[in-house]
C-alpha cells in the first residue's frame, strides 16, 4: 500500500471518530458516519483533505441482547494490521507529566474520480509507554472523565504534531468536527502565544485564520467539560498555560468554547440547529451547513445500479439524482423489492418471529436514548394493533446501541422488547443487535417508511432518513432537525407537527402519538395499500428532491465556499 504525500495545501479533518466501512469499529454513530462520508466526497470531488482520528483498537462496543432486552456490552477488538498500513511517523506528547509516543496507521480512501484521501488514526499502544497510556487509544468514547481527556490531548495534540512529523508543514485548514478536537486549536494558540506573549489577540487571530468548528449537539449536556483541576494535571506546562491566556474558561474546561474561541468560522449542522446554538452561546457568530449523506454508501446495489442505467455520472454529482424523475415506475418499485427482501431476509435469520415480504415495513435505527424517543410508536399500543388489523398488516424493525453508561437508553430498549410481545402476532416488532453501516444500509434501503421521533428542539439533524431518501424510502418525521428543511407534505414524506408551533419547545408525546397513528392510518397505509403506483411515484420524488439535495458533495460545496475560503 501506498503512502500519500502531502500537498502543498491541505485541508486537516479531525474527528473523534470516523466510519471507513463497517469491520472497522472505529464509529459509534451518526457522528463518525458523517465524517467518513465527508471524507468519501472530497476523494470524488478531488478535494486536498487528511483525515485525523483515533485508532480504536477495542472499537466502540459489541451489543448483546438477551430475550428480555438486556444489553449487555464486550470490546469489539479488531485485527488493525489487515485493514491499515503502519506508517514511520510518530511524535510525542506530555500528559500527566508523561512524555507518551503516539504513531499513526494510514487508511487510504479512493474516490469516483480516482483521487485519495489518506485517514491517519492515531495509536498510543507501545512498548515504550506506560501501560495506562497504552491504552488510550483502546475504546471510543470508553472510560472516565481522566481517559477522556487524555485521549483528547492525542486527538488534537498528537494529531497536529504527527501530520507535521509526516510533512504536512502548511496545513490550509484545521476543521474540528465537534469538541473533542478543540486542542489542536490550543497546541496551535500556545505555539503563536510563546512567539508573541504580549499580543494575545493576535496570536488569536492567527490561529482563527486557519481554523474550523462544527458543532453537532444542541444539548448542553452534549458538549465536552472537564474541571480545572483535572486540565491542569492532564496537560502540559505550556498548553495550560497557554489556556489561561486564552480566557474562555469560566469554572471549567469547555472544549466547545475553545473550539468556538479559535475559530474564524463556526458552523450547525442545519438551519435550525444553528439557531438553537447561537441561544446556547449568544456572543458568537454560528453559521449553518446542513449535513449530508455520501450517495454512493448509502445507496443499496439494487439502486445503485438503477441510478448507473437511468443517470450516469451520479457518483460524480449527486445532484444529477434529480433526473430520477426520468426513471420508470416499475423499476423504483423493482429495486425497493430487491432492497427489501435482503433486509426481511436477516430480520428472518436474526428474529423469533419471521417477517412478511409483502407487509408494510417501518424503520428506525438510531442511538438509544431517551430524546430520540424510540417508544413513541408505542404510547397506545392498542391503537396500533387496531391499525394493523383495519389498514393492512403492519410491521416494524428497530436498531441502536445505548451507551454503557445510559441507563434510561437501555431501559428503552427492552420497553420495546415487551412491547413487541404484546403486539404479537397483530404487529411484529424484531430489534436488530449491533447497528453498524452494513446493518444500517439494509435497514434503510429495505424499509417501506423511515420513522423518527425526536423531542424537538434537541436533533441537531439527523441523517439516517437522508439515507433512506438515496433508496426511494420516504420518512414520517417530527419537524426537527433535517427535516425542517424537506419540502412539501405528502411529497416525500410526511410530518409530525407544524411548522408554526412545536420546533421551539418540548412536544407532548400524547399529541405527538396521536398525530403518528392519524397519519398511518388516514394516509401512509391507505396508499401503500390501496395505490402502489402512487406509493412509488411518492419514492421517486423522495429520490430526486431529497437525495439529490441532502448529500455530502453539495455539502462540501458550501464547505469550500464559506468555511475553507480565505477571508
Amino acid at each position: 500500500m501506498k503512502i500519500e504525500r502531502p500537498a502543498p495545501q491541505t485541508i486537516a479533518y479531525f474527528s473523534m471518530e470516523v466510519a471507513l466501512e463497517s469491520p472497522l469499529p472505529t464509529y459509534s454513530g451518526g457522528l463518525g458516519v458523517l465524517a467518513g462520508d465527508m471524507l468519501r466526497s472530497a476523494a470524488d470531488m478531488r478535494l486536498s483533505m487528511v483525515g485525523v482520528t483515533l485508532l480504536h483498537r477495542k472499537g466502540y462496543f459489541l451489543q448483546r441482547l438477551d430475550d428480555e432486552g438486556r444489553q449487555s456490552e464486550e470490546p469489539a477488538a479488531w485485527p488493525v494490521d489487515q485493514f491499515l498500513q503502519l506508517t514511520d511517523s510518530t511524535c510525542q506528547v506530555e500528559i500527566e507529566g508523561r512524555q507518551v509516543t503516539v504513531r499513526a496507521w494510514q487508511y487510504l480512501i479512493t474516490g469516483a474520480s480516482g483521487a485519495v484521501v489518506p485517514v491517519f488514526l492515531l495509536d498510543t499502544d507501545l512498548p515504550s509507554n506506560d501501560p495506562y497510556d497504552r491504552t488510550l487509544t483502546d475504546y471510543l468514547y470508553g472510560g472516565d472523565q481522566r481517559y477522556r481527556l487524555c485521549q483528547e490531548v492525542i486527538l488534537g495534540v498528537g494529531g497536529v504534531r504527527v501530520l507535521r512529523a509526516m510533512g504536512y508543514t502548511r496545513v490550509f485548514r484545521f476543521h474540528m468536527n465537534e469538541g473533542h478536537a478543540a486542542l489542536l486549536a490550543l497546541e496551535l494558540f500556545a505555539e503563536e502565544f510563546k512567539q508573541m506573549p504580549q499580543r494575545r489577540e493576535d496570536a488569536v487571530d492567527a490561529v482563527k485564520r486557519l481554523c474550523v468548528f462544527t458543532t453537532h449537539t444542541p444539548l448542553p449536556a452534549g458538549h465536552d467539560q472537564f474541571s480545572l483541576d483535572l486540565t491542569e494535571h492532564v496537560l502540559s506546562g505550556n498548553q495550560w498555560e497557554a489556556l489561561q491566556a486564552l480566557g474562555c474558561c469560566n469554572g471549567s474546561l469547555n472544549m466547545t468554547r475553545v473550539g468556538l474561541r479559535l475559530s474564524n468560522y463556526v458552523n450547525g449542522v442545519t438551519k435550525r440547529h444553528s439557531e438553537v446554538s447561537r441561544t446556547l452561546f449568544p456572543d458568537l457568530a454560528i453559521g449553518s451547513i446542513t449535513n449530508g449523506v455520501h450517495s454512493a454508501t448509502w445507496a443499496a446495489p439494487a439502486f445503485r445500479a438503477l441510478y448507473d442505467r437511468y443517470t450516469p455520472a451520479w457518483r460524480e454529482d449527486s445532484l444529477l439524482l434529480r433526473y430520477a424523475l426520468g426513471i420508470p415506475l416499475d423499476a423504483i418499485r423493482q429495486a425497493h423489492d430487491d432492497a427489501k427482501q435482503l433486509l426481511i431476509k436477516e430480520v428472518n435469520r436474526t428474529a423469533s418471529a419471521p417477517f412478511d415480504p409483502h407487509a408494510f415495513t417501518i424503520g428506525f435505527a438510531r442511538r438509544a436514548t431517551s430524546y430520540k424517543r424510540p417508544d413513541l410508536l408505542f404510547y397506545d399500543s392498542e391503537r396500533l394493533r387496531r391499525i394493523s388489523v383495519q389498514h393492512g398488516p403492519l410491521q416494524v424493525i428497530f436498531s441502536g446501541k445505548a451507551h454503557p453508561r445510559d441507563e434510561e437508553g437501555k431501559a428503552l430498549i427492552q420497553h420495546i422488547f415487551r412491547r413487541a410481545k404484546e403486539l404479537a402476532p397483530e404487529v411484529k416488532v424484531a430489534y436488530l443487535p449491533n447497528y453498524d453501516m452494513d446493518l444500517g444500509l439494509l435497514l434503510t434501503s429495505g424499509a417501506d417508511l423511515w420513522l423518527n421521533t425526536p423531542q424537538p428542539p434537541y436533533e441537531a439533524s439527523g441523517t439516517s432518513g437522508m439515507k433512506a431518501a438515496h433508496n426511494g424510502v420516504p420518512s414520517l418525521s417530527v419537524l426537527d432537525g433535517w427535516w425542517l428543511e424537506v419540502p412539501v407534505e405528502g411529497v416525500t414524506g410526511w410530518s409530525i407537527g407544524s411548522r408554526d408551533n412545536g420546533t421551539v419547545f418540548e412536544r407532548r408525546d400524547d399529541r405527538d402519538a396521536e398525530e403518528l397513528y392519524w397519519k398511518l392510518e388516514g394516509t401512509i397505509l391507505p396508499l401503500y395499500y390501496g395505490d402502489p403506483l402512487k406509493w412509488a411515484e411518492l419514492m421517486r420524488f423522495t429520490i430526486a428532491l431529497n437525495a439529490s439535495f441532502f448529500n455530502t458533495d453539495r455539502m462540501i460545496h458550501e464547505y469550500v465556499t464559506h468555511a475553507y475560503r480565505d477571508r
